[in-house]
């Protein structure tokens, strides 16, 4: 085969993995720091129970997670399946989800109490203090730990496989078996490898950008 007819056959599986990606991104951020906000609650029962849940899934495989969410409504409650796409974007975002949480929360403990105690002072609410205070810092500080879980996210991309989603190393794998050729899989870590490369850059970029703040 071509390289371009072998780039054609891949291109669906591209768009998956691309998908799947930035649907988790965009969905696993902001619900990240919802959960945060619960696991650091002073209502007790609440606080646990989202520690508990964060501490299960980022205890168990993410491959895992995916089977569960995939089979387990059939088989635990005799439920319809979930497309198996819809199954997959749900277990990442959730498994992402509580990732980013635990990156918020270190983010947020890290910055000195006494701080927010000086808006308090200055008769500044709970919000302008967490929007004129803290939050800058926040960012500035969560950035580098949150760019690792962004690059791992790409390369977890792949697990979608394991519930017959043909992402781009998937589609790869097929061209392999049918076609009894192996540099199709140099190809996709070519392309996974750029996709890391482009997202590292724009990740030391905003780095660089927040280092006029030395908080």
């Amino acid at each position: 085969m071509s390289f371009w007819e072998v780039t054609v056959q891949l291109a669906d599986g591209f768009g998956v993995t691309l998908l799947l990606f930035g649907i988790t991104l965009v969905c696993a951020l902001p619900l990240g720091l919802i959960i945060t906000l619960g696991s650091m609650s002073k209502f007790k029962p609440l606080r646990w129970l989202v520690k508990t849940f964060v501490w299960i899934i980022r205890g168990t495989p993410l491959m895992l997670q995916v089977i569960l969410v995939f089979y387990g409504p059939g088989l635990l409650f005799d439920w319809p399946a979930l497309p198996r796409m819809t199954a997959v974007i749900v277990a990442f975002i959730i498994n992402y989800s509580c990732y980013f949480s635990e990156i918020y929360r270190a983010g947020i403990e890290s910055i000195p109490k006494g701080q927010g105690e000086a808006g308090q002072v200055l008769g500044m609410t709970k919000a302008q203090i967490f929007f004129k205070i803290y939050l800058f810092q926040v960012i500035k500080r969560i950035v580098p730990p949150m760019g690792n879980e962004i690059i791992t996210l790409v390369k977890d991309t792949s697990l979608a496989r394991v519930i017959a989603v043909t992402e781009v190393l998937k589609a790869a794998q097929d061209i392999v078996g049918l076609k009894s050729i192996i540099w199709p899989i140099f190809y996709v870590g070519a392309f996974y490898l750029l996709f890391s490369g482009i997202l590292t850059l724009l990740l030391n970029y905003a780095e660089k950008k927040l280092n006029y703040y030395n908080g």
